[in-house]
């Protein structure tokens, strides 16, 4: 699995990486050491496993932040779920 080359675009406040020509993307808000993941945004071209590939990289890139995250995407909190090992980086208290 090759890593990707994610912009975290703080003007924009959102993590970005381009693919296939297309941008794909997750908007966040932030807040007192917490990200708010308010929206994902993946091209249709994508291959299957890209979405995990990105947000495991995003998730490792708020880790490395030190920061907290909060989910609100419906995308997003699927796959928390799945992966439960990511639900350490809520905040203490949160359950989705």
């Amino acid at each position: 699995m090759s890593s990707l080359d994610i912009n975290d675009n703080n003007f924009l406040r959102q993590f970005e990486v381009e693919i296939n020509g297309n941008l794909a993307k997750v908007e966040y808000a932030l807040q007192d050491r917490k990200i708010f993941l308010t929206k994902i945004i993946i091209p249709k071209d994508a291959d299957n496993d890209f979405k995990d590939r990105f947000l495991t990289e995003i998730f490792e890139i708020i880790k490395e932040k030190n920061l907290r995250m909060m989910p609100t995407d419906i995308e997003i909190k699927k796959f928390i779920k799945s992966h439960r090992e990511y639900m350490k980086l809520l905040p203490v208290g949160v359950r989705i």
